[in-house]
């Protein structure tokens, strides 16, 4: 049962806030003066507290000076700003402040509850992704950011964990942008290896040539160019691990060294006679079909099975669209520390339309999303419009007879601009209307163009 702290100076509403969200499944503490509140939150020992709902205007403290105290003492547990009209600037300082939204009394106990789910499921995701990378800390010394919540994921990771402590080649299957280095990362970071280089290759980014030379090192003289002896990948990944990536678009003539590095745990640089010995572990991806390559005969089937020891099949991100929502949160916090934005949070319809899109890209293409709305953003929300994911359907073609297919920001914005002139242009009804809050209202107006009309 998730626990709140409510303090107010009015009694009133303390005792109505203690009956809503007592039955609404909430365990509540109220407290009248902001010292009450800080005393209980310094109290000795573990304070059981997930959110803190404070009135921003108390008579013993003001209300920021009780949420620098709360951010300096518990910066871990989130707090929601509750404020009358007339203190509007207040609560814009207290988001600056560290608060993690407000609510402007008198508010509808719908748009309470709906703030406080969705601040403590962002909370919980939180805590999972902490605890999911303490997990892969385990006894390596080493942590890899691997973020889910669906239980088709879960069976990947668990079998990550699984197949790592063994010395077994690994070959990994999934589609663009799933994650394939990762889990080939993860493995190495589990296993005996650990303390050894992981190396990591994309054979499809050169030519048979060069990578044949990358891998297995030259020596001076080999071919024009080769000025110096030059170690190769398969030596730098002596002891430990080395990832091939893309290993369906290796030529014949590589597969064939590759496949002697396995057998006899040796290698020949690239125009050396001398046989030099290693100790790797092999970790292999592709987004093909090696079976079919072996039927056709482009891939070696000796090679094919010595690599193929434990098949990990990674599942696209349409299959598993519970991780959405995590993975876009933890990319937003990484891009807005990198470019030191405060974006904190997603409109509904943003997180509504991350759900719906297929992500043919994968979790790269929901990486390079978040990027750009981050970057674009001008307010601490990331809106349906920042989101390019629905501008990319409109390419996609109608059946014949079928009216166009067309954005859903457009779509957005068309419904919005329909609703404001059915109501002669009121905000304050628009935003009733549409279900959303006036300050999303006017910042709909300004991205998309809308004309305010006549005043309210």
């Amino acid at each position: 049962m998730p626990s709140v702290f409510v303090c107010d100076d009015e009694a009133d509403i303390l005792r109505y806030l203690d009956k809503l969200l007592s039955a609404n499944g909430y365990r509540v503490e109220t407290f009248l003066r902001g010292n009450e509140l800080l005393k209980r939150v310094k109290a000795p020992g573990a304070v059981e507290c997930d959110v803190i709902l404070q009135d921003v205007r108390m008579p013993d403290m003001d209300g920021l000076q009780v949420l620098k105290h709360l951010r300096s003492e518990r910066p871990e547990v989130p707090v929601v700003i509750m404020t009358a009209h007339g203190t509007i600037d207040d609560a814009v300082q207290a988001i600056k402040l560290g608060a993690y939204d407000y609510i402007t009394k008198p508010f509808p106990k719908e748009k309470l509850l709906t703030v406080l789910d969705r601040l403590l499921d962002h909370h919980r995701l939180a805590n999972e992704n902490l605890m999911l990378r303490k997990e892969l800390q385990r006894g390596t010394g080493r942590s890899e950011t691997m973020i889910f919540r669906s239980a088709r994921f879960r069976e990947v990771y668990d079998l990550t964990l699984q197949v790592a402590s063994s010395d077994a080649n690994i070959l990994i299957l999934g589609e663009s942008g799933t994650g394939k280095e990762l889990i080939a990362s993860t493995i190495h970071a589990n296993s005996p290896r650990a303390g050894k280089p992981f190396v990591s290759l994309n054979c499809a980014a050169l030519s048979d040539t060069l990578l044949e030379s990358q891998l297995f090192g030259h020596v001076r003289g080999a071919f024009t160019g080769a000025v110096i002896n030059q170690k190769g990948l398969v030596e730098e990944a002596d002891g430990g691990t080395l990832f091939l990536d893309e290993i369906g678009d290796v030529s014949p003539t590589v597969q064939a060294k590759l496949l002697r590095v396995i057998q006899e745990k040796d290698f020949i640089a690239v125009g050396s006679t001398r046989p030099r010995k290693v100790d790797v572990r092999f970790v292999a991806a592709t987004n093909k079909d090696l079976a079919n390559e072996v039927r056709d005969g482009r891939f070696r089937e000796d090679l094919y099975y010595r690599l193929n020891v434990i098949t990990v099949n990674l599942p696209s991100l349409r299959e598993r669209r519970e991780d959405i929502e995590p993975l876009a949160r933890h990319f937003l916090n990484i891009y807005t520390a990198k470019m030191k934005k405060e974006v904190r949070d997603f409109e509904d319809e943003a997180l509504t339309m991350l759900q719906d899109y297929d992500w043919p890209g994968n979790v790269r293409e929901l990486e390079n999303v978040m990027e750009r709305a981050v970057i674009l953003a001008r307010s601490n929300t990331i809106t349906a419009a920042l989101l390019p994911i629905g501008r990319r359907r409109e390419t996609a073609t109608a059946p014949h007879g079928a009216p166009p297919l067309v954005a859903l920001d457009e779509v957005e914005r068309q419904h919005i601009k329909a609703v404001l002139k059915r109501t002669g242009f009121h905000k304050s009804r628009t935003a009733e209307i549409l279900g959303i809050s006036r300050k999303t209202l006017d910042r709909k107006i300004v991205e998309f163009g809308l004309s305010a009309g006549r005043a309210e």
